[in-house]
């Protein structure tokens, strides 16, 4: 693959032609800050926020839908690019809420991180503010588009990683906003709350309702783990909380499905702590079931299995697993019933 050869703040880079300068400002590891940048997703140059100085160019160009040039000489950090940047910054804080302290995405708001980094605050320019109502009619996700900064990452992972477009840009200038079709509520919508929007979006415009208000985001301790509701593999974060699951973050490094994930496995947790979940195995003693040991009710169940074989014969029984299950236990199941009761009579929930 051909290479290209440019300079970013002093430091010599080579790239595969076809890279954008923000790519490669990266690799020299110069810092450019972005809100509406994803590597999954198409370029739309939205925020600006990671505009650079190239020489001989007759303005500051945004980096990430610029390719990288032969010979270019790029500052990511210049006095007129720092200055670009706070006043971007400016625009957005000055129609933002200021409920930081409140927020649920504190500490872990991208346009709280670069505030904070070039020392912005809100009130430089005032004007008119959005006063939007804010969505929770959704099962599972709270929408406030007064925290929108109209980046796009949503209706760009709704529409090119899920295939659904439930989401576009509304309205024109000041007025515009991320809605779906006829301005619906989310609840409304086609939408299937897969969440992916909810993973990509910078700020707290878009979060998960079974979430708010149990912890702070630095308070939470992510343990990585495989989604329990079928046979594919996904991993996600488990967000625990004093020693409670809260909630599910999907993670990018996960193989399988990376940041992807379905209804089940992103707000589907909630089973984990329910006071309806059986925690000890029951038996039906005198027409009611009461609590047991595990000896116990195995004891029960290989008494009854061992009956039911010797009075109408192995394949009068049949056992139905589960993808929720592991391979392993999967494997032993099958095992049990062809070796141990002596049938083939075994099937399965994912087959279907």
């Amino acid at each position: 693959m051909p290479t290209v050869n440019l300079t970013v703040d002093g430091n010599q880079v080579s790239v595969p032609k076809g890279t954008t300068v923000l790519e490669a400002a990266w690799k020299a590891g110069s810092f450019v800050p972005t809100l509406c940048h994803d590597p999954e997703l198409s370029k739309p140059g939205a925020c600006r926020l990671c505009v650079v100085e190239i020489k001989g160019a007759r303005n500051m160009p945004a980096s990430c839908v610029t390719e990288a040039a032969e010979g270019m000489v790029v500052e990511t950090a210049s006095p007129a690019v720092v200055e670009a940047r706070k006043t971007i910054l400016e625009l957005m804080l000055d129609n933002h809420p200021q409920d930081c302290l409140t927020c649920h995405q504190a500490g872990d708001c991208k346009l709280q991180d670069y505030a904070y980094f070039y020392n912005v605050k809100p009130g430089a320019f005032g004007g008119e503010t959005k006063n939007y109502d804010i969505e929770d009619d959704n099962l599972f996700i709270v929408r406030n588009m007064n925290k929108c900064i109209l980046c796009g990452k949503c209706l760009r992972a709704c529409e090119e990683k899920q295939g659904r477009a439930v989401i576009d840009f509304a309205y024109r200038g000041f007025k515009t906003k991320v809605a779906t079709a006829m301005d619906k509520h989310l609840a409304d919508s086609v939408c299937v709350s897969c969440g992916t929007c909810v993973a990509v979006c910078p700020t707290g415009a878009l979060t998960e309702k079974a979430m708010l208000g149990k912890a702070r985001k630095w308070e939470v301790e992510k343990v990585r783990t495989t989604c329990p509701f079928c046979g594919v593999g996904c991993n996600f974060d488990l967000n625990v909380h004093q020693g409670k699951v809260i909630g599910v973050t999907s993670n990018a490094a996960s193989p399988a499905n990376g940041r992807d994930m379905c209804v089940k496995g992103r707000f589907g947790t909630d089973y984990v702590h329910s006071p309806k979940r059986l925690t000890k195995p029951l038996i039906k003693k005198n027409g009611e079931f009461v609590e047991s040991s595990w000896d116990e009710a195995l004891d029960l169940v290989a008494s009854k299995l061992g009956d039911i074989k010797k009075k109408y014969g192995s394949d009068s029984i049949a056992a139905l697993s589960s993808a929720r299950c592991t391979n392993e236990e999967n494997y032993v199941m099958q095992k049990f019933m062809r070796a141990g009761i002596g049938t083939n009579n075994v099937d399965h929930c994912a087959r279907t």
